[in-house]
């Protein structure tokens, strides 16, 4: 079965509660989860938070919004993914975060297809989209090996990197993508005020229920 898992937390440093901040009128974390009701392939769809009480918002909104939500370890994220992967029974994972409130749906769709296509251990679409568009994917026995394998302090923190640390252990693909979508210095994320400030003007200013990458590439080029 395949998963998308959406890591979130309250705890962030840079810009504390930011999942809940509000983009055109709703939290963050809505945009995240309501924009993967274009997806279509077919996928459950977690939360996964840490244990810690400030987390507690993030399970109460998943509950109101009918969600599922998995709580696990705060820093240890890898272990947060393994184990809510293997109790959700998911054999590949997509791997999102809640302060992506952009990722294009249509490529994540041609990245599952090419992940499972080309039978590749772990699967990507960075270097090329705007940072926060593109998303991962990779198999249940890949991030098992990780989280056995994986156990210097940025494995643990962050999902992907034992998969770049050790790119001759598994089978990778990149997703390539169309010069229309490409502009990797274009940050759509949010991780500063000036994220949110741009992301919040990109929601508000969509002349659809949905923004488009080429349409945020031509907002942020008119705007700069």
């Amino acid at each position: 079965m395949l998963g998308i898992i959406v890591q979130a937390r309250m705890g962030s440093t840079r810009l504390p509660g930011k999942v809940m901040r509000l983009l055109n009128g709703r939290p963050l974390i809505s945009h995240v989860i309501d924009r993967l009701g274009m997806l279509r392939n077919e996928a459950g769809i977690v939360v996964a938070t840490g244990q810690g009480p400030k987390n507690d918002v993030i399970e109460g909104w998943c509950l109101e919004n009918n969600v599922s939500c998995f709580r696990g370890q705060e820093i240890d994220v890898l272990d947060r993914y393994y184990r809510c992967a293997k109790s959700y029974g998911f054999t590949d994972i997509v791997r999102l975060t809640a302060d992506n409130p952009f990722t294009d749906i249509a490529e994540l769709d041609r990245l599952i297809d090419f992940h499972h296509g080309g039978g590749y251990d772990y699967t990507h679409a960075f270097g090329h989209l705007p940072v926060g568009v593109g998303a991962e994917i990779f198999t249940f026995e890949a991030l098992e090996h990780s989280h056995r394998e994986g156990l210097l302090p940025h494995h643990r923190e962050h999902v992907n990197e034992y998969f770049i640390d050790r790119p001759e252990l598994f089978r990778i693909g990149q997703l390539n993508i169309a010069p229309t979508k490409t502009a990797p210095n274009l940050r759509l994320t949010v991780d500063t005020e000036e994220d949110w400030r741009r992301a919040d003007m990109l929601a508000t200013r969509a002349t659809g229920p949905w923004l488009s990458t080429e349409e945020a590439i031509a907002l942020c080029s008119s705007s700069a």
